[in-house]
């Protein structure tokens, strides 16, 4: 009778469970997955930890900072193909509490992959990376047909 019931078209529950119980999914992820106490890691569409990235731009130079906190630079691949840059690698977190009552032990580890679209394919001796206390910092050059590219679109009032 009840699956009758969750069949009805009118019947609104069907969705209202299932949209609680990936809410409730939601939380536990949070909750219980210490991977996400770095801000500067965020779950993407797939569950897959991406690096928080900063993005600047000059007529010459394209700068990208990305934290990744709980790394080191071994594990950290760069890579550029074409126009895209893809910043991949794994981390691995391990936390040990130790008191009279109890000891506590919490390993986590994940893939992290992030890639961004340049607008231009840079060339070889373009690009420079440098890596200091999580934080990864590339600068790109970009090439003189990049910078002929640029136009200014004006804006007219209505």
């Amino acid at each position: 009778m009840d699956n009758q019931i969750a069949l009805q078209p009118n019947n609104p529950q069907p969705f209202f469970e299932t949209l609680q119980q990936e809410m409730e999914r939601v939380i536990d992820r949070f909750r219980f997955n210490p991977m996400t106490r770095d801000t500067a890691f965020r779950l993407g569409v797939s569950g897959q930890m991406v690096p928080a990235i900063d993005l600047s731009e000059t007529d010459d130079m394209l700068e990208i900072t990305a934290e990744v906190p709980g790394v080191t630079k071994d594990d950290i691949d760069v890579t550029i193909n074409g126009e895209l840059l893809t910043l991949k690698g794994e981390k691995e977190d391990k936390r040990e509490e130790k008191d009279k009552n109890y000891r506590l032990v919490e390993r986590s580890y994940g893939r992290f992959q992030r890639t961004i679209p340049l607008g231009f394919a840079p060339d070889d001796e373009a690009v420079t990376a440098e890596f200091e206390g999580g934080v990864l910092k590339l600068q790109i050059r970009k090439p003189a047909t990049a910078k002929a590219a640029l136009r200014k679109v004006e804006i007219v009032d209505k």
